[in-house]
């Protein structure tokens, strides 16, 4: 009992040291640092849309297509609808299905990778089939096709860009368990008599958080452009509900692109660095959790 006490000790210890060392080795980059300051903040201005915004995002006024002003700080739209307040509400929908998505897609990438990699034969063979299937499509093309089938619609747009983005990260998991199944720590619990669940989900999965941590990064910032592409193509989520996209699909006419910047461009300002920032805070992540960088 004391050996496992002082066991437990150690590894705490270990991985709060750790996890020092890889917040040192991410504040070293400023610009990944800044990033996620402006994405924290973003989220809270999301999160407390409803407190923040002005007005109802949906509410109609006499005010149709009106430039910046003191009472409605980004203009209005075709509408008369507020749009800072359409904004605020937009960018929670967006990274409600950038963070839903991911989440979705990763869990079954890791799972499926996991069981993938550890047990290999038929089982190993049937779900890289099934990958390899489904990573066959032209990704855009796969992604338009089943919203075509199944509707558009928040959930369905999230379980959609889920169901395509999971293939990724159940690759990237399954080669990091071929490896990591061969190690002596492993072949000591299958010895010890361990079941299959502890040695996936407490010595297998923790050597794999870095890497997927990376990847679901990537997955993040790739669902939104998706979510503003489907948006714009009017096949996203669906007025009056506003999201990035479906913003951005009213500025199809010259005229609004000339002439009544107001509609569009902050849309397409917040996708950029939304999508930037993510893409800054991986590439950190990643040099951070790298166990080759040097110190």
């Amino acid at each position: 009992m004391k050996f496992l006490t002082r066991r437990n000790i150690d590894n705490m210890e270990y991985k709060s040291s750790s996890f020092k060392m890889i917040a040192r080795r991410f504040g070293r980059h400023k610009l990944a640092v800044v990033s996620l300051y402006f994405l924290c903040f973003m989220t809270v201005l999301a999160i407390l849309a409803p407190v923040i915004a002005p007005y109802d995002p949906n509410k109609v006024s006499t005010s149709f297509s009106s430039p910046p002003s003191l009472q409605h700080w980004l203009g209005t739209d075709q509408i008369g609808r507020d749009m800072f307040s359409r904004l605020l509400y937009a960018t929670r929908i967006s990274l409600f299905v950038g963070f839903a998505t991911t989440v979705i897609s990763t869990v079954v990438g890791v799972v499926l990778g996991l069981i993938a990699g550890y047990f290999g034969g038929i089982i190993d063979i049937i779900i890289m089939r099934i990958t390899d299937t489904i990573m066959s499509f032209p990704y855009i093309l796969l992604v338009l096709v089943a919203a075509a089938i199944f509707g558009p619609g928040l959930w369905n747009i999230i379980l959609i860009l889920g169901f395509v983005d999971w293939p990724g990260a159940a690759r990237l998991v399954r080669g990091s368990v071929l490896s990591l199944r061969e190690t002596n720590f492993v072949k000591g619990s299958k010895v010890a008599g361990m079941p299959n669940r502890y040695i996936l989900f407490s010595e297998i999965l923790p050597n794999t958080v870095g890497p997927v941590l990376v990847y679901a990064t990537s997955v993040f910032a790739l669902t939104i452009l998706d979510e503003a592409a489907l948006g714009f193509l009017g096949m996203g989520v669906q007025p009056p509900t506003a999201s990035l996209g479906n913003i951005l699909n009213g500025a199809e006419s010259i005229t609004i692109l000339t002439s009544k910047f107001w509609l569009w461009v902050p849309a397409g300002v917040i996708i950029m660095l939304l999508v930037l920032s993510i893409n800054f805070v991986g590439d950190a992540l990643r040099d951070a959790i790298d166990p080759s960088a040097k110190e």
